[in-house]
């Protein structure tokens, strides 16, 4: 747990008791502070209770005794409309702010030059971040992984000389940490997304670029450039003389890092040098995975990483666990757990990654269906149709793609690799990357991908990817 001793001695309120909620309850108190626990949700406001915590409504009590409201980043802050709780901090004159900025100041505070990598994109950014975890523990620091990847960043150990914080975050995180300052900062990417909560793409993009905007004064802010939001934000970070370093996975650049014939180069002055390779990596398969890798490269370099320890820590990366995770192999069929591919853009790179594809695809449907992924179907030998999308994804196949009705994903599984195995192909992948939410037949993406590895590796001769 990381303390928070910023507030000692003042009373806070929290709002939002779900896992950051709780831990920021719990680092404030550690810290000194008084805290003052408060939910909409009753179940966890008994739970803070049980944990020894005041709890309150708080639209009782009076604002003015409140040094800041801790908000969870779940709880809306601007859109649609800001939250009850932001409306009466706001009318009372008191800070609202998140764990993120808890976490910000603790490190000023007490290990200013404490390595900190914080990473933000619309796409990418939890494999960037257990990408980069890894490399750092391969190079030998104490790695503290958090964020929005799973453990609240305040539940981490402290931040000191020769530990790195490296840190997932939406832009829901971002958007109440004012006053972030990482030593390495990183966006990945910029698409439309989370526009109920931000209200424009313009304003959304704005957001992330908070966090490479306010890199502390001799870090890095790294920048993927291949799309227009990103570019921009690159050129500003120029202007305001921020050292940038800008990568591309789709075009070479004449300073930055960037993706090509499978190798990560660097350009610099004129001078190009390759600097690892990503051939042969399974977890490193595909044109976004390549994006991670260089921005997780660009980050390792700006932290002093050698070339030799980071292909190492790349050639050793075992994967995320649902994100194109693979899960065994028999003979010449590889199975890919990709339960994390949840919609069609999700789906479009797992299939962009391999040749003779076995689809295992359904569940519950989301809007658009599977229609935009046409230009991948002559890759898909044949798809496994399960859950309530079945009929509706049967319709969009048609006669271009070969498909059967599983219905459940045991079925799917057991006639897949029956006839991957029958195709005598090179390379054979049965994949699954749904392209639908799971809660027609599972609680979560999570429970779903763990069934099938369970399935896959239940199979005869089928043995761990090495």
């Amino acid at each position: 747990m990381i303390p928070v001793t910023s507030f000692a001695g003042k009373t806070v309120a929290v709002f939002g008791l779900g896992g950051s909620g709780l831990a920021s309850c719990h680092a404030l108190k550690a810290g000194g502070a008084e805290v003052i626990a408060a939910d909409d949700n009753a179940e966890n406001v008994t739970k803070a209770a049980q944990a020894g915590f005041i709890t309150a409504d708080l639209r009782n009590l009076t604002w003015t005794n409140f040094a800041a409201l801790v908000l969870a980043p779940g709880v809306p802050l601007t859109h649609p409309m800001p939250h009850w709780s932001v409306l009466k901090a706001r009318e009372a004159g008191v800070e609202v702010i998140g764990d993120i900025e808890l976490f910000c100041r603790e490190r000023r505070r007490h290990a200013p030059d404490a390595p900190f990598v914080a990473i933000t994109g619309t796409n990418g950014k939890s494999t960037t971040t257990a990408l980069i975890a890894h490399l750092t523990k391969v190079a030998g620091y104490d790695t503290q992984m958090g964020g929005n990847i799973g453990t609240a960043i305040l539940s981490l150990e402290p931040p000191r000389m020769g530990r790195v914080h490296v840190i997932e975050m939406s832009s829901y995180q971002i958007d109440l940490a004012p006053s972030l300052d990482p030593s390495v900062g990183i966006l990945l990417n910029v698409s439309e997304d989370h526009i109920d909560r931000h209200g424009t793409i313009a304003h959304y993009a704005a957001v992330k670029e908070r966090l490479v905007a306010g890199v502390q004064a001799g870090g890095t802010a790294i920048v993927g450039v291949d799309d227009g939001f990103c570019r921009d934000i690159a050129d500003r970070l120029d202007r305001a003389g921020k050292n940038v370093e800008r990568i591309s996975v789709k075009n070479p650049l004449a300073s930055g890092i960037y993706v090509e014939h499978g190798d990560i180069v660097r350009a610099s002055g004129g001078a190009r040098s390759e600097i690892a390779a990503l051939a042969g990596i399974g977890s490193l398969r595909g044109l976004h995975n390549a994006q991670n890798a260089a921005a997780a490269s660009a980050a390792a370099l700006a932290m002093g990483i050698s070339p030799d320890v980071l292909q190492n820590g790349l050639r050793s990366f075992p994967g995320l666990a649902h994100r194109m995770e693979q899960v065994g192999r028999r003979g010449n069929v590889l199975f890919v757990n990709d339960s994390k591919g949840t919609n069609a853009d999700a789906t479009a790179h797992a299939l962009s990654s391999f040749s003779d594809i076995f689809w295992i695809a359904g569940g519950k449907p989301k809007a658009g269906g599977i229609t935009g992924l046409a230009g991948f179907f002559p890759r898909i030998r044949k798809a496994y149709l399960i859950g309530e999308a079945a009929q509706e994804f049967s319709g969009t196949l048609g006669t271009r793609v070969a498909h059967e009705i599983s219905q459940t994903l045991d079925v799917a599984v057991e006639h897949a690799a029956h006839d991957a195995e029958a195709a005598g192909l090179t390379d054979a992948v049965v994949l699954l990357s749904p392209a639908c939410a799971s809660f027609d037949q599972y609680r979560n993406f999570e429970i779903r991908g763990t069934k099938f590895r369970e399935l896959v590796q239940a199979l005869p001769g089928v043995k761990p990817v090495v």
